[in-house]
């Protein structure tokens, strides 16, 4: 078994938090978005592709459906060109999948788009993720309310992130700023959950940490924003 090795996001206070400095390679790791909202879910998905965009050797993305927004990936520095597709039946062959992928060590992350996942089956993956010393990351997904209920249920994953979209920093001029994240630490093995308001990932797949940011905590009025709109 490899010797586990870590990811920085290169944010201070979340790498200091992180056991040993980063987001753990050869393990599992879920994501979700805040809401049931669209915007929820694809800021989860963007930072997953900026993991992932760190990472070296192509990128192996298991889903039921064939809706991820490429340029969006690409803005969040993954190439279309590490990425490898593969479109599956149903849940049960995602699942499959992403555990073939995760013995394959050449690969730099396997992603899987699932809306279930049993503690067995998470057990599983996470041996073989630590076996092969390849990122697994598992974006929890909802088609139905009703699925949603399971995320709350536990699992074998390293570390639960859940990811929602609050208003941009404001520009001295009209216009759009950097998209903000408020990214919380839902749990983590040897480490106690957290959050962070964050800059979304830039072209290289980095997250950002604005100066107004860096030294507070995110506000309960940036929170209560983001839910209310």
């Amino acid at each position: 078994m490899r010797k586990r090795e870590v990811l920085p996001f290169g944010i201070p206070p979340i790498d200091r938090h992180l056991p040993g400095g980063g987001l753990a390679l050869g393990a599992l790791h879920e994501v979700a978005g805040g809401g049931n909202g669209a915007l929820d879910g694809a800021a989860a998905a963007l930072f997953v592709a900026g993991i992932a965009a760190r990472t070296h050797g192509k990128v192996l993305w298991c889903v039921t459906r064939q809706d991820l927004f490429m340029p969006g990936l690409v803005q969040a520095g993954l190439s279309h060109n590490r990425v490898l597709m593969v479109e599956c039946r149903d849940e049960q062959g995602v699942l499959d999948c992403f555990e073939e992928g995760l013995r394959c060590s050449g690969l730099g992350a396997v992603v899987a788009e699932t809306a279930r996942m049993k503690m067995a089956v998470s057990r599983r993956l996470q041996l073989v993720a630590e076996t092969s010393g390849v990122i697994g990351i598992a974006i929890r997904r909802w088609h139905r309310q009703s699925e949603a209920s399971d995320y709350g249920h536990p699992t074998a994953a390293v570390t639960r992130w859940r990811i929602s979209v609050v208003p941009s920093e404001p520009l001295p001029v009209p216009g759009i700023g950097r998209a903000r994240w408020y990214l919380e630490l839902v749990r983590c093995r040897a480490a106690e959950s957290a959050d962070y308001v964050v800059e979304a990932c830039d072209a290289q797949g980095r997250l950002g940490l604005s100066p107004d940011l860096a030294n507070r905590s995110p506000s309960q009025d940036a929170w209560a924003s983001s839910t209310s709109r």
